[in-house]
Order: C-alpha cells, then structure tokens, then sequence
C-alpha cells in the first residue's frame, strides 16, 4: 500500500497516528545516510520536510536526490511520489512542528546524539516516534536526555538506505514496548524488510557480522596475505553470490548435503578451533591505513564517487530484480 492511501485509524497511544496514517516524515541530519532515507521516503510517496545544520546541506541533499532518483524510478514510485515534496527547514522546532515520525540520523558522537534526541524530543509533538539510525550505540545510551525517552528507538538501516531493504528496529531500557512495535509496523509498511531485535546489543545484528569480516580482511592486508581486490573478488565472486538468496546460515545448512546443519557441524565442526579468522581488532597504522586507501582507488581505477554509486545501484536492482525483490 502506497504511503498516501488514507486509512481511518489511530493505535492505542494517544494521537499517533497508525503507521499507515503517517503522510509527513522529519529527517534531521542530511549527510549520506539521513540523504538516502530523504529520498527513499519521497520515492514512498511521503512529504519530507529536512533539517541539517550545515550551510551547503540543502546543496548536498538535493544532489543527492537527484542523484538517486533514476535509480528509484526505475524501481518504481509509488503514487504521489515528488522531488517537489521535499521542503528544507533552518528551523529544528520548525522542522519538527507538524511531523507524523521522524528520523534522525546524525554523526556517530554519543554526545551529540543524546543533546540533538533531547533537542528533538523537546520540539516534537509527544505522540511522534523519535528513530535514530545510529549504526552502533544502543538507544539506552542516546536517549539519557529526552523527557520523554519512552517514543524513541533505534531504526538502523543500510547505505544507501534509499535501496537497501533491511531496517534494524530496537529499543531502549525507557523505550515503551508499543513504540517498538509501531515503528516496525511502520518501516513495513513503508517498504522496508524489518528485523524487530529483543534487545539491545552492541553493532546490532548486520553490522556485527560485517564487522567481524572487516576486521579479517584488514589483518590479511597487513599481513600480506591478501590484497585489497584479492579480498573483494572472494566476496563478490564467491559466496557473496549466494547470500542474496541464502544468509550464511542456510549457505552452511546447504553445505552439509542431505544431512543439513547438523552434518556440516558433526563433520566441519573441528576447524572451528582452525586458525582461519582473527577476531581481534587489527591496528589501524598509517602503512595500513595507506594500503587499504591505494587498494581501493587502484580497484576504482579513475571511476568517481558519483560513477561508483551509479554502477553500485545498477547492480543492487538487477539483483533485487533477479530474485523477485523489485
């Protein structure tokens, strides 16, 4: 359902209008991630209104709408979807004044944060759900400051949020079981694939396993094991083929034939105690840092940020497309 098909409903807290109700989004934070959702939710058919405090943020955030639009186009938009629905507010309490949900997705700083999710809090009609896409702190951490800490949660999504479907939705210790249950609601009906997490834990789910690959491929590097593209073609020509279809649990379930996970286990379970990983931290030294930083523009090899991305969003459709997603 479209995000402007009207449907006569409010839940049970107060004023909040259902999650299908929702006709205007706050986006507070415009940069990469707080951009992409901007231009996802337009594509939804929702009125976005934007806050950012830099000066060039209204700049940057329409390029990068218009940068991602062909791409949602031709993904399809839904009814009433408009560029033109986008309004830019200076004004936080502005911004904030007349919003149904809002999404704050501003820099990784703890700190800021907790002061922005009270500045938000205290300009933001009571019955609006607060969500914040931070990629790691828990909403225990962030939401220390808000008055009302029971409307705010954690709604993490994937860059570039505009076509990655997964959204991460979990709460704080002050977050009400209600508000959790709604945004989920939400971001489904939103066109989101959502996981609604029990509880809080550091990296959530996604970012945890990203990170844990992260970590190796930069020991390899440091080592000499392997290169910056070595690394990539493993992934994006070995079993990143078949995560798309299978998570790397059922991909294991598979690898064990007939007999299934628990085969794989009884005969693969003894290299567990193999020294194929290194689940420590690698130092980040400056010959590090220099050689993942080369590796990755000798495997641009002169292409742009803008020329990536577009290449980047040709081959997440045609897979979304290949597998009945889109």
């Amino acid at each position: 359902m479209d995000a402007v098909d009207a449907v006569d409903a409010v839940d049970g807290a107060g004023g909040r209008p259902a999650p299908q109700d929702v006709r205007t989004i706050t986006c507070v934070g415009a940069g990469v991630i707080g951009g992409g959702w901007v231009a996802y939710f337009l594509a939804r058919g929702y009125r976005v209104v934007a806050w950012d405090p830099a000066d060039t943020a209204e700049a940057r955030l329409r390029h990068l709408v218009d940068r991602a639009w062909p791409a949602l186009t031709e993904l399809g938009l839904s009814d009433g979807a408009s560029a033109d629905n986008l309004t830019v507010e200076r004004d936080l309490a502005t911004a904030c004044a007349d919003t149904h949900f809002v999404q704050e997705s501003a820099p990784e700083d703890l700190e800021l944060k907790r002061t922005l999710l009270a500045d938000i809090d205290a300009v933001t009609p009571v019955d609006v759900v607060i969500s914040s896409s931070t990629s790691g702190y828990g909403m225990s951490e962030m939401q220390t400051k808000c008055a009302h800490p029971e409307r705010t949660v954690v709604g993490h999504p994937f860059n570039p949020p505009y076509l990655i479907p997964l959204v991460e939705v979990v709460g704080g210790t002050a977050t009400s079981a209600e508000t959790v249950a709604w945004t989920s609601e939400f971001f489904r009906h939103a066109g989101k694939s959502v996981i609604t997490m029990e509880r809080e834990v550091p990296g959530f789910i996604a970012n945890r396993l990203q990170e844990a690959l992260w970590r190796e491929a930069l020991h390899m590097v440091a080592a000499g094991e392997a290169t910056v593209e070595q690394i990539d073609l493993s992934i994006t020509d070995g079993p990143g083929l078949r995560w798309p279809i299978h998570g790397p649990m059922m991909t294991f379930h598979l690898a064990g034939g007939q007999g299934g996970m628990a085969h794989m286990l009884d005969h693969f379970g003894p290299s567990l105690l193999s020294p194929w990983t290194r689940l420590v931290a690698a130092e980040l030294t400056p010959e590090l840092r220099d050689a993942v930083v080369e590796g990755c523009e000798r495997e641009a090899d002169g292409r742009s940020i803008d020329d990536l991305v577009a290449e980047r969003d040709r081959g997440v459709i045609a897979v979304l497309r290949a597998l009945g997603r889109a």
